[in-house]
């Protein structure tokens, strides 16, 4: 296991390596001159704007530059802000716990949701109930995240008045009022796409000899269904969460907007309203970095839920 961890990490450096590229590429496609940026707009002298070009490299060939912001990243450095004179690393501290308590609230949401409504559909499939839970996938599979969220906060604070549409609060507790709504709007997608998955698991898992083996020699069915069915349903379960779990990271983008939350996902939209290359660059580095760090979590998880999977 451990050898497998270790080769699995240094295959992230090429894919880090050509994400970084890309990223660092995007980035520098717009007209904007950073230079100018820095100065806030204003009237400056030429030679201000020569000497801000030549501290921070811009009057040099693009590949020159990312040789300098990538060995600083190497480091942990993801550069300085320009509009804020702030380090981007300090940056990305200040707003993740924002950010965690909200994926880890909608993951939360998302478990406790998608997983006894799938065991459920699973048990009654064909019903009513089944029917109703399909019905349920398909809509929220096909609603935009940004979408989910406006209808949200036209039913629950608007026409129902009982959770605030915007902003943090100051305690815990408040907190969790105020994430409520962004966490089931992150997590609609995720709730619709896990149930399904888990319907179809429990039924391909119901249908095996030992499970019917189980049965017949009497023991309950809701042992039958959550000790013996579920376990070994999960693996493709994981997998998808694993996957939407990195989703949901990018879905903070919007999210965050949107309810205003100071987040890491409204750092990067404001950085891309103020062309601020450092913090754009340096935020989607760092999470794209969580996104392939999950996805081999995922992988090694495999082996924890089911003892047969060896690497």
């Amino acid at each position: 296991m451990f050898t497998y961890i270790v080769r699995r990490l240094l295959l992230l450096i090429p894919v880090l390596f050509f994400v970084s590229v890309l990223i660092f590429g995007m980035s520098h496609l717009s007209p904007t001159d950073p230079a100018l940026v820095m100065v806030g707009g204003k009237q400056t002298s030429p030679e201000v704007l020569e000497n801000i070009r030549e501290k921070y490299h811009l009057n040099e060939p693009i590949y020159t530059q990312y040789y300098y912001w990538i060995k600083d990243a190497v480091t942990g450095d993801l550069g300085e802000s320009f509009k804020q004179k702030q380090a981007v690393t300090s940056m990305i501290s200040e707003r993740l716990p924002m950010t965690i308590q909200l994926v880890l609230m909608s993951l939360v949401i998302t478990v406790l949701i998608s997983i006894p409504l799938g065991i459920i559909a699973a048990v009654k499939k064909n019903t009513w109930v089944d029917y109703i839970s399909s019905l349920f996938a398909l809509s929220g599979v096909s609603s935009p995240v940004f979408f989910t969220g406006v209808l949200l906060v036209l039913l629950f604070s608007y026409k129902l008045d009982i959770l605030p549409a915007f902003g943090t609060g100051d305690t815990v507790m408040e907190n969790f009022k105020y994430l409520l709504l962004p966490s089931l709007a992150l997590g609609v997608n995720m709730i619709a796409l896990s149930s399904r998955i888990t319907r179809s698991g429990m039924i391909e898992v119901l249908n095996t000899n030992y499970i019917q083996t189980a049965v017949a020699k009497g023991i309950p069915k809701r042992v039958v269904v959550l000790k013996h069915g579920l376990k070994n349903a999960l693996i493709p379960l994981l997998t998808v969460t694993g996957l939407q779990l990195g989703f949901l990271i990018v879905g903070t983008v919007l999210v965050e907007y949107t309810f205003g939350l100071g987040g890491i996902g409204s750092l990067i939209v404001n950085g891309v309203q103020t062309s601020d290359y450092p913090v754009v660059q340096g935020t989607t580095l760092f999470m794209v970095t969580v996104f392939l760090l999950i996805n081999l979590l995922v992988d090694v998880l495999y082996a924890v839920i089911d003892p047969r999977i060896r690497y």
